[in-house]
Protein backbone atom coordinates (compact mmCIF):
# COMPACT_ATOMS: atom_id res chain seq x y z
CA UNK A 1 0.00 0.00 0.00
CA UNK A 2 1.49 3.40 -0.93
CA UNK A 3 1.06 6.06 1.22
CA UNK A 4 -1.42 8.39 -0.70
CA UNK A 5 -3.93 4.90 -0.19
CA UNK A 6 -4.10 5.33 3.63
CA UNK A 7 -7.42 6.86 5.08
CA UNK A 8 -7.87 7.66 8.37
CA UNK A 9 -11.09 8.31 10.68
CA UNK A 10 -12.94 11.01 10.74
CA UNK A 11 -13.20 10.61 14.94
CA UNK A 12 -9.52 9.50 15.65
CA UNK A 13 -7.13 10.43 13.05
CA UNK A 14 -4.48 8.51 13.85
CA UNK A 15 -6.38 5.10 13.50
CA UNK A 16 -5.86 3.83 9.78
CA UNK A 17 -9.15 2.23 8.36
CA UNK A 18 -10.83 1.41 5.10
CA UNK A 19 -14.61 1.17 6.70
CA UNK A 20 -17.13 3.66 5.64
CA UNK A 21 -20.54 4.52 7.78
CA UNK A 22 -23.08 2.68 4.87
CA UNK A 23 -25.27 5.64 5.12
CA UNK A 24 -22.95 9.03 5.17
CA UNK A 25 -19.69 7.32 3.51
CA UNK A 26 -18.08 8.82 6.34
CA UNK A 27 -14.65 6.89 7.27
CA UNK A 28 -14.78 5.10 10.86
CA UNK A 29 -12.96 2.83 12.70
CA UNK A 30 -13.74 -0.22 14.86
CA UNK A 31 -14.11 2.17 17.81
CA UNK A 32 -16.96 4.76 15.77
CA UNK A 33 -18.07 1.82 14.17
CA UNK A 34 -21.83 0.71 15.62
CA UNK A 35 -23.31 -2.84 13.40
CA UNK A 36 -26.67 -2.56 12.67
CA UNK A 37 -28.75 -5.47 10.76
CA UNK A 38 -28.02 -3.44 7.09
CA UNK A 39 -24.35 -2.88 8.02
CA UNK A 40 -21.94 -0.79 10.02
CA UNK A 41 -22.79 2.95 10.85
CA UNK A 42 -21.03 5.99 12.61
CA UNK A 43 -22.79 6.83 15.83
CA UNK A 44 -23.87 10.28 14.58
CA UNK A 45 -26.39 8.41 11.78
CA UNK A 46 -27.08 6.00 14.79
CA UNK A 47 -28.81 8.78 17.06
CA UNK A 48 -30.25 11.15 14.53
CA UNK A 49 -31.72 7.29 13.77
CA UNK A 50 -33.05 6.95 17.24
CA UNK A 51 -34.52 10.34 17.30
CA UNK A 52 -36.57 9.65 15.03
CA UNK A 53 -38.52 7.00 16.92
CA UNK A 54 -38.67 9.02 19.90
CA UNK A 55 -42.40 9.36 20.04
CA UNK A 56 -43.49 10.26 23.08
CA UNK A 57 -45.43 14.03 23.82
CA UNK A 58 -45.27 15.58 27.45
CA UNK A 59 -48.14 14.33 28.94
CA UNK A 60 -47.41 10.79 28.16
CA UNK A 61 -44.74 11.35 31.19
CA UNK A 62 -47.17 11.79 33.98
CA UNK A 63 -50.07 9.96 32.93
CA UNK A 64 -47.39 7.04 32.69
CA UNK A 65 -46.06 7.55 35.70
CA UNK A 66 -49.43 7.98 38.00
CA UNK A 67 -50.61 4.53 36.22
CA UNK A 68 -47.94 2.77 37.18
CA UNK A 69 -47.60 4.54 40.84
CA UNK A 70 -51.40 3.96 41.82
CA UNK A 71 -51.32 0.29 40.27
CA UNK A 72 -47.97 -0.51 42.43
CA UNK A 73 -49.38 0.57 45.39
CA UNK A 74 -52.34 -1.28 45.07
CA UNK A 75 -50.71 -4.38 44.59
CA UNK A 76 -48.24 -3.58 47.23
CA UNK A 77 -51.25 -3.91 49.59
CA UNK A 78 -52.02 -7.24 48.24
CA UNK A 79 -47.97 -8.56 48.51
CA UNK A 80 -47.93 -9.16 52.71
CA UNK A 81 -50.86 -11.43 52.16
CA UNK A 82 -49.73 -13.51 49.42
CA UNK A 83 -46.00 -14.46 51.00
CA UNK A 84 -44.56 -17.00 48.54
CA UNK A 85 -46.79 -16.13 45.82
CA UNK A 86 -45.67 -13.03 45.35
CA UNK A 87 -43.01 -14.32 43.20
CA UNK A 88 -45.51 -15.19 41.08
CA UNK A 89 -47.97 -12.67 41.75
CA UNK A 90 -45.65 -9.34 41.02
CA UNK A 91 -44.26 -10.26 37.46
CA UNK A 92 -48.10 -10.50 36.66
CA UNK A 93 -48.52 -7.29 38.29
CA UNK A 94 -45.93 -5.32 36.36
CA UNK A 95 -46.94 -6.80 32.97
CA UNK A 96 -50.54 -5.13 33.74
CA UNK A 97 -48.56 -1.96 34.60
CA UNK A 98 -46.78 -2.10 30.99
CA UNK A 99 -49.90 -2.98 28.79
CA UNK A 100 -51.85 -0.42 31.05
CA UNK A 101 -48.66 2.60 30.39
CA UNK A 102 -48.96 1.34 26.36
CA UNK A 103 -52.63 1.68 26.14
CA UNK A 104 -52.31 5.15 28.02
CA UNK A 105 -49.60 6.65 26.43
CA UNK A 106 -50.61 4.73 22.53
CA UNK A 107 -47.45 3.08 22.43
CA UNK A 108 -45.67 6.15 21.75
CA UNK A 109 -41.78 5.76 22.82
CA UNK A 110 -38.70 7.66 24.28
CA UNK A 111 -35.74 6.56 26.15
CA UNK A 112 -37.12 8.68 28.99
CA UNK A 113 -40.72 7.98 29.40
CA UNK A 114 -39.76 3.77 30.03
CA UNK A 115 -37.49 5.05 32.85
CA UNK A 116 -40.32 7.70 34.16
CA UNK A 117 -42.86 4.43 34.06
CA UNK A 118 -40.63 2.43 36.08
CA UNK A 119 -39.53 5.13 38.72
CA UNK A 120 -43.25 4.78 38.74
CA UNK A 121 -43.57 1.72 39.27
CA UNK A 122 -40.82 2.11 42.19
CA UNK A 123 -42.11 4.56 44.03
CA UNK A 124 -45.65 3.27 44.07
CA UNK A 125 -44.19 0.12 45.78
CA UNK A 126 -42.04 1.68 48.16
CA UNK A 127 -44.53 3.44 50.81
CA UNK A 128 -45.58 0.04 52.57
CA UNK A 129 -42.24 -1.83 52.60
CA UNK A 130 -40.76 1.81 53.88
CA UNK A 131 -43.33 1.88 56.71
CA UNK A 132 -42.86 -1.60 57.47
CA UNK A 133 -39.17 -1.08 58.06
CA UNK A 134 -40.03 1.58 60.59
CA UNK A 135 -42.11 -0.63 62.66
CA UNK A 136 -39.53 -3.30 62.19
CA UNK A 137 -37.27 -1.18 64.27
CA UNK A 138 -39.75 0.12 66.54
CA UNK A 139 -40.41 -3.31 67.46
CA UNK A 140 -37.08 -4.40 67.39
CA UNK A 141 -35.98 -2.20 70.21
CA UNK A 142 -39.66 -2.53 72.43
CA UNK A 143 -41.11 -5.89 71.40
CA UNK A 144 -38.40 -8.10 69.70
CA UNK A 145 -40.99 -10.95 69.75
CA UNK A 146 -43.54 -9.34 67.01
CA UNK A 147 -39.93 -8.27 64.70
CA UNK A 148 -39.65 -11.79 63.29
CA UNK A 149 -43.22 -11.62 61.21
CA UNK A 150 -42.77 -7.77 60.35
CA UNK A 151 -39.24 -8.80 58.92
CA UNK A 152 -41.01 -11.96 56.58
CA UNK A 153 -43.65 -9.31 55.57
CA UNK A 154 -41.12 -6.43 54.64
CA UNK A 155 -39.07 -9.49 52.43
CA UNK A 156 -41.82 -10.31 50.63
CA UNK A 157 -42.52 -6.54 49.62
CA UNK A 158 -38.73 -5.87 48.65
CA UNK A 159 -39.28 -8.70 46.39
CA UNK A 160 -42.61 -7.36 45.35
CA UNK A 161 -41.07 -3.97 44.33
CA UNK A 162 -37.77 -5.00 43.04
CA UNK A 163 -40.09 -7.68 40.90
CA UNK A 164 -42.55 -5.39 39.72
CA UNK A 165 -40.15 -2.69 38.73
CA UNK A 166 -37.75 -4.66 36.81
CA UNK A 167 -40.51 -6.11 35.11
CA UNK A 168 -42.19 -2.98 34.02
CA UNK A 169 -39.13 -1.63 32.42
CA UNK A 170 -38.44 -4.91 30.46
CA UNK A 171 -41.58 -4.84 29.22
CA UNK A 172 -42.00 -1.37 28.47
CA UNK A 173 -38.28 -0.68 27.10
CA UNK A 174 -38.84 -3.84 25.12
CA UNK A 175 -35.10 -4.29 26.46
CA UNK A 176 -33.26 -7.35 24.54
CA UNK A 177 -30.08 -9.62 26.36
CA UNK A 178 -27.81 -10.70 23.16
CA UNK A 179 -25.97 -13.73 23.86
Amino acid sequence: MTESNIQYCSNHPNTETNLRCNRCEKLICSKCAVHTPTGYRCKDCVRGQQKAFETAVWYDYPLGFFLAAIVSYLGSLIAPRLGFFVLFLAPLIGVGIAEGARFVTRRRRSKYLYLTIAVGALLGGLPIPLQQIITLFYYLTSQPEYAFSILFSTIWHGAYVIMVTSTVYYRISGLTFNR
